[in-house]
């Protein structure tokens, strides 16, 4: 193990994701690297432009602050995140589920390092942009000093800044807010993973090329559309839409699987229950039963997620269905093979483009099946048959209706009053979960919110468990925004003890997994762990350096001061402090936050845990009045010679020069002192 040579190497940070990207950049290609390991401009630009196109000539997405924002979003953060137990929710009970109140670029880097590929789906629902809508202005990174104070006493918060469309930079800072997050965010998402966006008319534009940039042109999937409301005030036109931009982390990928996305037909199950009833009343007088059934229909609104299933009219023994299926092949030139019709004997009419089946024995194939039928005589074109309780899934449409005022009243409920001001439909967000990952799967919002998408997280659990299914897990970022007290729904929300959207989300997710209502109905058996984003519990993290000292300089200057600032800690630790060593030291090292710590009594010189995540395992020492012992480095050791292997963390503070070169040598890479 090297002595440090750098700042950062002393420093407990996340990953430099800008040194991995080299790194993997000179694996793939280190033709484009000097002799001395330098990326090579020229060679670089020899790949990319070998015709050597004139910067003038080339198409670019540029704004202020582009590089700034890109950069950003790849540096190392030293913060970290504490548990907060008194605000968390059944907490044994998380399986993995946290709500994370903090900025959500550094909570975004402080989550790569363990949750690197892990999530399925990311849904953002961020800032509009309309010229009166708050924007984060990166005040984390620009300048920590202020954030700590703003949100040291939680009880005020953070208050964000407007983005008036006065301003010369009001398109420039909306998008490098958006653009770092994004960056940061893609490394999160899984190879088979999905980001979807919700966005306006007036950044849609904007947004698209961000994603574009971000995930690559070649792998956005869809563009939804929400009809939200009707504007009748409007003097053009009611524009009471929004989109849902839906980009996949590997188009190629997915297609090379062979990935078919598909979601159950909404209220199948519910005229299932009323088919049986009116069976077991009626028997085979399929007339009754049809006239009731279509009666039912008629109680379904066009914007209502059930409206699907009315297109199955009739009805007979195996329940409703449709017999008016196009049986054309897809595009021209399909198979023009003859088929007798059973009854007058004579040839069929052929469709238009030729037979839907490729061949003459896969038709009569289908037909004995029962998904084909026949007109009454050879005059009329054969068509598909479709019964609803064997074919209950169904491609998602791009166009949906879900009212905002639907959305809004919905949301009161769950408080008895207005609270947060344009919520998002849980539903809506329920069925993308559904529709874009499997039980047990991860899904994260770094715009929380009100926290609807953690409740469609956990409405799309309660839906699968009476199937045995494991649950998705969910992590909601939210920075402890100030609400507006000076509106309706703010003033509402400081009356009950609600001054952040943080404070909100919180709540708002426990009221449901508790029950809320006239009519509760809670969600058993789950939880979320409340985090927060927080100092670094290393005093080193305060060191400035002295841009006149040298590198070397300032890493011995480095050197002393955490000798000096760290010696306090020689005192034993309270378990809430020990707690978020270990929570820091962890999640820095690739471990998600519900791992399980378990004491190994076999090292008796030293307190050593045994930590898994499920995922990955080591060994821990992490006391800091305890130097690793010489009958812990010898536990090691057999350990190693027994074939376990055994990975080990403990604080640099803890090694002797003779202890580290000996743990050094034994476990090599196994090795991380902090």
């Amino acid at each position: 193990m090297d002595s440090p040579s750098t700042l950062n190497d002393l420093l407990p940070t996340t990953p430099d994701l800008r040194e991995e990207r080299l790194a993997e950049l000179k694996r793939l290609f280190p033709d484009l690297f000097t002799n001395e390991g330098r990326l090579d401009p020229d060679e670089l630009k020899r790949l990319v432009a070998p015709n050597e196109v004139h910067e003038a000539e080339r198409y670019e997405f540029k704004w202020y602050g582009k590089a700034a924002s890109k950069r950003e979003a790849f540096t190392p953060t030293t913060a970290t995140l504490v548990y907060d137990e008194d605000r968390s929710v059944n907490p044994e009970k998380a399986d993995g589920n946290m709500i994370i109140e903090g900025e959500n670029l550094e909570t975004l880097k402080l989550l790569l390092a363990a949750y690197r590929e892990q999530v399925k789906v990311i849904y953002i629902d961020p800032p509009y942009n309309t010229g009166k809508d708050f924007i984060y202005k990166d005040n984390y990174a620009k300048d920590r000093k202020s954030y700590w104070e703003e949100t040291g006493s939680a009880e005020e918060g953070v208050k964000l800044s407007s983005n008036p469309d006065t301003s010369g930079r009001f398109h420039s800072d909306w998008l490098s807010m958006i653009q770092s997050r994004l960056l940061a965010s893609r490394g999160l998402l899984c190879p088979e993973g999905y980001l979807v966006v919700s966005i306006d008319d007036a950044e849609m534009p904007n947004m698209t090329r961000l994603l574009d940039e971000a995930f690559g042109k070649e792998n956005r999937v869809a563009v939804l559309v929400w009809d939200k409301n009707r504007k009748n005030d409007a003097k053009f036109f009611s524009v009471g839409h929004e989109y849902m931009l839906v980009y996949a982390k590997d188009k190629n990928l997915l297609k090379e699987s062979d990935t078919k996305l598909r979601a159950k037909k909404e209220g199948v199950d519910e005229v299932r229950e009323l088919f049986d009833r009116l069976f077991t009343e009626h028997g085979s007088d399929f007339g009754s039963i049809q006239k009731e059934l279509l009666s039912f229909y008629k109680t379904i609104e066009s914007d209502d997620p059930r409206k699907a299933v009315t297109r199955f009219r009739k009805v007979d023994a195996k329940g409703p269905y449709r017999d008016d299926g196009n049986i054309n092949w897809p595009g021209t030139g399909g198979p023009r093979y003859t088929i007798h019709h059973p009854l007058t004997k004579k040839p069929c009419k052929v469709p238009r483009s030729g037979w839907r089946y490729p061949t003459e024995d896969r038709f009569w194939e289908e037909y004995n099946a029962g998904r084909i039928v026949f007109g009454p005589d050879e005059t009329t074109v054969p068509s598909v048959r479709t019964n609803l309780f064997e074919q209950d899934d169904q491609v998602l449409a791009s166009v949906h209706y879900s009212y905002a005022q639907t959305a809004s009243d919905m949301f009161d409920r769950i408080f008895g009053m207005r609270v947060f001001d344009h919520p998002k439909h849980f539903d809506d967000l329920r069925l993308l979960v559904e529709y874009l990952s499997n039980p047990g799967e991860l899904i994260l919002d770094f715009f929380g919110g009100s926290g609807s998408l953690a409740h469609g997280v956990l409405e799309a659990n309660r839906r699968n468990s009476s199937e045995g299914n494991q649950d998705r897990q969910f992590i909601v970022v939210q920075i402890p925004e100030v609400v507006d007290s000076g509106s309706t729904s703010g003033a509402n929300a400081v009356s009950v003890g609600l001054p952040t959207v943080a404070s909100i989300t919180i709540e708002r997710v426990k009221r449901v997994i508790e029950g809320y209502g006239d009519n509760p109905q809670p969600i058993p058996d789950t939880g979320f762990r409340v985090y927060k984003l927080a100092k670094s519990n290393f005093p080193r993290c305060e060191f400035v350096p002295d841009p006149a000292l040298s590198e070397e300089e300032n890493v011995a200057a480095l050197q002393r001061y955490i000798q000096e600032k760290e010696a306090s800690y020689l005192l034993p630790l309270d378990e809430g402090a020990e707690q978020a060593i270990f929570d820091e030291v962890l999640l820095k090292c690739g471990f998600q936050l519900h791992y399980t710590r378990t004491l190994r009594e076999d090292f008796t010189e030293n307190t050593v845990y045994q930590i898994t995540d499920g995922r990955r395992g080591t060994l821990a020492c992490l006391a800091w009045n305890e130097g690793i012992k010489d009958a812990t480095l010898k536990r090691l050791r057999e350990l190693d010679e027994a074939g376990e292997k055994p990975f080990f963390i403990c604080l640099e503070r803890a090694l002797s020069t003779t202890t580290k070169w000996n743990l050094s040598h034994l476990l090599g890479k196994r090795l991380t002192a902090f």
